[in-house]
């Protein structure tokens, strides 16, 4: 597609990896990339962006959106199909869902939102394909996807045998094969015992007796090997326990189990959707906000980065592959339960959720993740995201972020919720207020630096990939903390979304249905010595048959089975 040269012009940038905050700037764009506005004055299209706000294109961290796993809970969820749908035109293509919505719906809704790139944060490696199948037919932005390592039989086993090379190597291998990003744990170790029905509640300390190794042996084994990989990010880790009251306590203890390894350049490990491990309390009786602990925790610390979960009251659909959270979930809510297991690398559970404002467990689950955000000074350590769909839509966004940039907009939901549930939490005390700096960290600057890609997104110096959300919000006459339905409103609907330097979005409204994005995948074979990577690829021939229905060579996804891959190489 033709790139036409743009200038956004006039409009209030808010840049922070380059360190703009409100300045009136012009910003210009040329083959799907920022440059100087003065090379192309002559040719460009103007967009007059005066009084308007102008940021990068948001960057989603962790987003459920594609796979298996998603496609059950469609099926799960058939009345949710009548609820929302994207009309179809004469240029672009037909979506329905809400909840768990069809891949078009999912790409359009983030680009009217402003967002521009979108990573699938649990990907079962054995259904790669599929998942890149889903990713591949969703327009507009870019993706990423995260295998599942934390509990594979291979990873098992060779934590198990202390082979710190071996398990470099399949690391390298496994993200090469199915195209995947970075290295996700989840409730590491809970498979083995699962397949046995075994340990509802595995914790970081114990032990596996047919493996003789603990979760948090897998925890630091996997955190060596991608930080001796040079991976752009680092592990990615759901903890264990989640979603049991006191749980906070293993979130802390995973935190600092690998603070050794910090060597004080970048963070080594990312906590995600923390709402959901960060559970102080007993019981579901005396469920209290473990929030508090966690952020001193972060303010004290800089090994360690994290997302919210943050819970957005409505309808959700839990999701995960972590099974024996959903089996418990199941029997407290007794409705609809889908579980399965991938072979030899992971089991999970599907249950769909409705999180009340009246009910009491719910008013301390939305505490959590804003007590974590209020209370951690620095916001480049926390990524706002609601684990969409587990703890609310990722349409919902503007309003989950307008409790951080407003105390009134908390203040009209707590008058709202359970009283009894917010004596359990720090949230009733805090004033602070996230300014549209903070906002632009949370939502594009942090996860794109998380994510290692702050050379090509999450700003607008030149160079960067042409990816701009500009918001009919002035920041200078509208102040977000006393008008946050203002803001709800300017960022429901982009004024103009950017890809690549093509126009996408415009007044709110799909221009371009048919942009599709890349698919970002790390090759980090190079790193890996050739004699290592050569007994990897011997070992794992030799135990696919015992392991796998499928044969090596077709389990492995190659570049031209997706639609625009791009591979970052760790040299």
């Amino acid at each position: 597609m033709q790139h036409e040269p743009l200038i956004i012009k006039g409009g209030y940038v808010i840049d922070p990896l380059n360190k703009i905050n409100c300045e009136i700037m012009d910003i210009g764009v040329a083959n799907g990339k920022i440059v100087d506005p003065s090379t192309i004055e002559s040719k460009a299209k103007i967009i007059d962006a005066k009084g308007k706000l102008v940021m990068p294109g948001g960057v989603e961290l962790h987003s459920h959106v594609a796979g298996p796993k998603f496609n059950a809970g469609r099926i799960m969820m058939p009345h949710d199909h009548r609820r929302a749908w994207v009309k179809a035109t004469l240029d672009g293509r037909s979506g329905v869902g809400l909840t768990v919505p069809s891949v078009t719906f999912i790409g359009y809704r983030y680009a009217q939102m402003g967002w521009t790139t979108v990573v699938e944060p649990a990907m079962t490696a054995f259904k790669a394909r599929h998942t890149h199948e889903e990713l591949d037919d969703m327009p507009i932005v870019d993706k990423a996807c995260f295998p599942l390592f934390g509990t594979s039989r291979i990873v098992m086993d060779l934590v198990s045998k202390g082979d710190i090379e071996g398990l470099k190597g399949y690391v390298a291998w496994l993200l090469n094969a199915v195209k995947g990003y970075a290295i996700k744990i989840v409730n590491p170790g809970v498979a083995e015992p699962t397949w046995w029905n075994r340990y509802i509640g595995l914790d970081l300390d114990d032990q596996l007796p047919e493996l003789g190794i603990t979760p948090r042996e897998i925890v630091r084994a996997l955190c060596r090997a991608s930080l001796e990989l040079k991976l752009p990010h680092q592990i990615h880790i759901h903890c264990n326990k989640l979603g049991f009251p006191g749980n906070y306590v293993s979130t802390l203890k995973t935190m600092d189990c690998v603070s050794d390894l910090y060597k004080g350049d970048k963070p080594v490990i990312h906590i995600t959707h923390v709402q959901f491990t960060g559970y102080a309390g007993t019981s579901w009786a005396n469920l209290a906000s473990g929030g508090e602990e966690i952020a001193k925790y972060l303010n004290a610390h800089n090994h360690v980065t994290l997302d919210l979960g943050q819970v957005i009251f409505g309808d959700a659909v839990t999701m995960t592959a972590d099974a024996p959270f959903e089996y418990v979930l199941y029997h407290i809510m007794m409705g609809k339960w889908y579980s399965t297991m991938a072979e030899a690398e992971a089991t999970a559970g599907i249950v769909p959720y409705m999180y009340r404002k009246n009910n009491y467990v719910n008013t301390v689950q939305w505490c959590i993740g804003l007590d974590v955000a209020l209370l951690t000074k620095d916001p480049w350590k926390i990524v706002f995201t609601s684990d969409n769909p587990n703890a609310g839509r990722f349409t919902k966004y503007p309003i989950g972020l307008s409790w951080l940039v407003s105390k009134k907009a908390r203040e009209e939901i707590m008058a709202k919720v359970n009283r009894r549930g917010l004596k359990h939490a720090a949230l009733p005390s805090i004033g602070r207020e996230y300014t549209l700096y903070d906002i632009a960290i949370v939502t594009r600057a942090g996860p794109a630096k998380i994510l290692g890609l702050e050379k090509q997104k999450g700003h607008l110096g030149i160079g960067a990939d042409a990816d701009i959300a500009i918001y009919d919000l002035n920041p200078v006459e509208v102040d977000a903390s006393k008008d946050y339905k203002a803001f709800i409103k300017a960022f429901k609907r982009a004024y103009y979304t950017i890809k690549s330097g093509i126009i996408v979005v415009k007044e709110g409204k799909v221009v371009q249905p048919d942009v599709y994005g890349a698919t970002y995948y790390v090759d980090a074979t190079k790193v890996i010595d050739p004699d290592v990577y050569d007994r990897t690829v011997k070992y794992l021939k030799e135990v696919f048959p015992q392991l796998y229905s499928v044969s090596y060579d077709n389990y492995i996804v190659g570049d031209h089975e997706i639609r625009r891959p791009v591979k970052l190489e760790v040299k």
